[in-house]
């Protein structure tokens, strides 16, 4: 089935905004019907989400305050691609950052993208495994959270009855059937 006639093509770009993570980008576009319109986005470096599952079969979450909604979020260990970084080597370093684990077995699960309408960011979902390590945090100098520790029944009730609403939390923890 082909998708041609859903496609839109980029006329021309601009950017509106630059900060230290996101730029806001206005792009001019050829719709399929070949009238035109304006298209502003978020440009995001994008991020991992990591299932990290410690020896007593439970999960890692962290409780952070989120500033642009003002509360504290219970949400799965995560963290943004530094330039050049590969998926995996931001997972680590996320992880062990975060948490302070190391984990003995990785596997990337897939991909989601958690604002469709109005950004470019994709969260890559990674699986750790056999963790090892202290659980001394190596956060950075701005970064302030606290390590919980979750079952996975714990975390889909936690869904259900609102404790998580963080979508790349939820998305993830769908995974565990895969696991």
């Amino acid at each position: 089935m082909s998708d041609a006639h859903l496609i839109e093509s980029e006329l021309s770009s601009e950017s509106v905004f630059e900060g230290c993570l996101l730029k806001v980008r206005k792009d001019t576009v050829r719709l399929p019907n070949g009238a035109t319109s304006v298209r502003e986005y978020i440009h995001h470096p994008g991020a991992v989400v990591i299932l990290a599952f410690l020896p007593n079969g439970k999960l890692l979450f962290e409780r952070q305050f989120r500033y642009p909604l003002r509360q504290v979020f219970l949400e799965l260990p995560a963290g943004k691609i530094d330039p050049g970084e590969a998926l995996a080597e931001t997972a680590r370093r996320e992880l062990r950052e975060e948490t302070g684990y190391l984990a003995a077995r990785w596997e990337h699960l897939g991909v989601m993208h958690p604002c469709i309408g109005y950004s470019d960011e994709r969260i890559e979902i990674f699986v750790a495994r056999d963790l090892q390590g202290e659980g001394r945090q190596e956060l950075d100098h701005n970064e302030f959270l606290e390590v919980v520790e979750l079952s996975p029944a714990e975390a889909r009730q936690a869904v259900f009855d609102g404790r998580i609403t963080d979508a790349k939390t939820i998305t993830a923890l769908f995974w565990l059937e895969r696991c």
